[in-house]
């Protein structure tokens, strides 16, 4: 109560006293503070019971004001003397004591202020940067500490004068003075000895011992040198009587350069308090992003910053339950890492695992940013390590196993972060876990290279057709990302010298087939108001489908291009008319796949744009045909899966066909070649998409004859799964009737496809 009245009367004299220069009135309140150290006697007392916080607050209005009153970029007087004589050094000793008791959380508060409400530049003044980044290692020292708000509020003041001025960084990259300390000369470092350094050098960040005190005692002298020789010796005595307690450093190897304001918000991440983590986890964000390059270097290699990230997804992603739905996992909504605050009693949709779920995917979110934002070296590295320590050493064993369950759950989490991931550099590496790096083309006795993609690709034609669709529905997802690595490992590699081909010149037998017959039951496309706009004579050169660069000499066009109304017409009369049913529903024609394929071909080609893959197919002259062809593991699994389409249930159906369709989207001349030209010539013992579709359609003519009342049935069954009709009585043959209606879907979406694509490039 006392020294309340104290202040409150201090106030009231500085209220009545003459106005003095600005100057004089700053050095007054530095001095009342160092007067406490001489004439107090009871250093328990707390800060707050001193006038102690009233004198910084004081030094900072005048520092503000006299700013405010000169011109921009003047240091005046005020300034002047802060930086002559070392304050923020002498504060910085104070601090570190926490002498009166709250004394580093008033420090922290200053240097804050200071930092942000000074808008000339003061960290390239050595008097400066260097108690600064004596300050920050004092940051996250211990977590859950009463200054623990003050620090990060120091801390991210800090990285964001660092955003202003990138290059800064440069005085936060500290040499580590290694010879001193292996010689086991006392970590005692004069000020004559940091002078001799570079300006760019630092103590070592070790424990200090009380006498580092007396080194700063000797930093006073400069600033009470118009004081008393008894007043000296008295500041003096008081700061070496200030006992400082360290904590004892981790026994860790120490690299040659620190970078210690990484290392302070690294511990405060792992804060308990949400907030000040949050905190930590932005100031983590500005400092990656910064351009120079000898701070990325540092970031990854001098700082544990790729273990945080990687150690955290590690131990997040084994904390979640052995088992979890994975529609939870699917339908969970989205996490941003800086909201990861989930209260289980307000969810009305909990589920156990939720809470736990949310948080590795909040954290997955941060790594994925994080990178990101980051400089081009230190995201590679950062990635490179989350590869490597969380894809590989933690994923991977999961992805491997052998337990349905536990497969049916790591497949359904790496389908989720292989949607949620944008950064194209995390991407890369994602990529490259999942499908490995090889560019070469598969054959049949190496397709297990790769571990784990040859594990994934077998697990779409698992026998629990869970663990099918799942794994297909996340390389539906992974073929829609922008990465040009993910078609070509899988697809393209195989296709490139177009050995699924057999060049043959046509004799005048074939050549009448292929102008005037179409396969039996075709119809003329010229009575199809969809197709009034085409005519006979409309032929569909080699690069007229593909919106694409223009053709050039060693893309030349191939006149042989078969027409479009003709593949659409072949599409679509695959399937026999006593099979079909969708023109008995209204709503189901082949329109609605022409406005889906449309624009998901737009979307695909934004995608594929800057892959600038050719606009024609490889000219056959320059193929090498006689090298023996396999279209690849992913497509030989998605064949044999669509083979059996009459016999599957209509849930795997549907996921197979979906990532059949995706495939023949992709703006490229092979994949258009292979998956959606009914007329290629194929080579001995080489299938297509279209000859796959042909062998269904004549295993599904020979058992149609054995099904008795097949189209009323098939017609009830497309009306229960388009909700027309109420579930009743469970039919015969009901898997083969859900398969012949996605057959005859899947067909009118390949025909819409192949359509949208020549339209698309005749209209650009």
């Amino acid at each position: 109560m006392f020294s309340k009245f104290t202040s409150i009367l201090q106030h009231a004299v500085e209220a009545l006293a003459p106005s003095l220069p600005l100057q004089e009135d700053f050095v007054y309140h530095w001095k009342a503070i160092t007067h406490y150290y001489i004439e107090t006697s009871d250093d328990k007392a707390p800060v707050t019971d001193t006038n102690i916080p009233s004198h910084l607050e004081q030094m900072l209005d005048i520092l503000v004001q006299e700013e405010n009153e000169r011109e921009s970029g003047e240091t005046g007087p005020c300034m002047e003397y802060l930086l002559h004589h070392k304050i923020l050094e002498t504060l910085y000793t104070l601090g570190k004591a926490d002498c009166p008791p709250g004394m580093k959380q008033q420090v922290l508060v200053f240097y804050t202020k200071l930092l942000g409400r000074i808008r000339q530049p003061l960290l390239p003044h050595i008097n400066v940067h260097r108690p600064v980044q004596k300050l920050i290692q004092l940051c996250g020292e211990v977590l859950a500490t009463p200054t623990e708000n003050e620090e990060i509020q120091f801390l991210c003041i800090v990285c964001a004068k660092l955003k202003q001025d990138p290059y800064l960084v440069n005085f936060f990259l500290e040499n580590k003075l290694k010879s001193l300390a292996s010689k086991g000369v006392p970590n005692v470092i004069s000020e004559d000895t940091l002078k001799g350094q570079d300006s760019l050098s630092t103590d070592t960040g070790q424990s200090r011992q009380p006498e580092e005190l007396s080194g700063a005692a000797g930093m006073e002298q400069a600033e009470l040198e118009d004081e008393s020789p008894h007043h000296m010796d008295d500041l003096s005595t008081s700061l070496d009587n200030l006992t400082v307690t360290s904590l004892p450093e981790a026994s860790v190897v120490r690299p040659n350069q620190d970078y210690n304001l990484v290392n302070s918000l690294l511990n405060l991440t792992r804060s308990p308090d949400g907030r000040i983590a949050v905190k930590a986890c932005e100031g983590l964000m500005l400092l990656v992003s910064l351009p120079e390059p000898a701070a990325a270097k540092c970031l990854t290699q001098s700082t544990c910053l790729c273990e945080l990230l990687t150690d955290r997804l590690a131990s997040l992603y084994k904390a979640l339950p052995q088992s979890v739905d994975p529609l939870d996992i699917e339908t969970v909504e989205a996490v941003n890492w800086g909201l990861d605050s989930y209260s289980h009693k307000e969810d009305a949709s909990a589920f156990p695992g939720k809470r736990a779920l949310i948080s590795f995917l909040s954290w997955f979110d941060y790594c994925d940013q994080l990178i990101k934002e980051a400089q081009k070296t230190a995201a590679v590295a950062l990635a490179k390590a989350v590869h490597e320590r969380f894809f590989i050493g933690v994923m991977e064993p999961q992805l491997m196993q052998t337990s349905e369950m536990g497969i049916l759950t790591s497949t359904a989490l790496l389908h989720r972060i292989v949607r949620q991931v944008t950064s194209d550099v995390l991407l890369q590496e994602m990529v490259f876990f999942i499908l490995g790096e090889q560019r070469e083309p598969e054959t049949l006795a190496e397709i297990s290279r790769h571990p784990l993609r040859h594990r994934l690709i077998e697990h779409c034609d698992h026998i629990s057709d869970e663990i099918s669709i799942m794994t297909l529905r996340m390389f539906e997802h992974l073929l829609q990302k922008p990465n040009e690595h993910i078609l070509y490992n899988l697809v393209l590699r195989n296709l490139e010298e177009r050995n699924y081909t057999e060049y043959k010149p046509l004799c005048p037998e074939d050549k009448d087939v292929v102008e005037n017959g179409l396969i039996a039951g075709a119809v003329d496309l010229e009575e199809d108001p969809l197709f009034t706009d085409i005519s006979p004579d409309n032929t569909l050169s080699n690069q007229e489908w593909l919106s694409s660069p223009p053709t050039t000499p060693d893309h030349p066009k191939n006149d042989g291009k078969t027409e479009v109304h003709k593949i659409v017409n072949s599409f679509l009369c695959l399937v026999p008319d006593e099979a079909k049913s969708s023109y008995h529903v209204e709503g189901t024609g082949y329109d609605t796949y022409l406005r889906d394929a449309h624009r998901q071909f737009r979307d695909y080609c934004a995608i594929c744009l800057r892959w600038e893959w050719p606009g024609s197919p490889k000219a056959l002259e320059k193929c090498n045909l006689e090298a023996a062809f396999f279209e690849g593991h992913f497509l030989k699994v998605l064949f044999d899966r669509m083979g059996r389409i009459l016999d599957q249930p209509y849930d795997v159906n549907l996921q197979v066909t979906s990532v059949l369709s995706r495939l023949s989207l992709f703006p490229h001349p092979h994949v258009h070649e292979y998956l959606l030209d009914p007329y290629v010539n194929l080579a001995s013992g080489c299938r297509s998409l279209f000859s796959v579709i042909v062998r269904v359609v004549g295993d599904l003519m020979v058992r149609i004859q054995r099904i008795q009342d097949f189209t009323p049935k098939l017609l009830l069954v497309r009306k229960r799964l388009l909700g027309l009709e109420p579930e009743g009585p469970i039919i015969d043959h009901i898997t083969l009737l859900e398969g012949v209606i996605v057959l005859e879907e899947f067909c009118k979406e390949l025909a819409a496809i192949a359509f949208v694509k020549y339209h698309a490039s005749s209209t650009s």
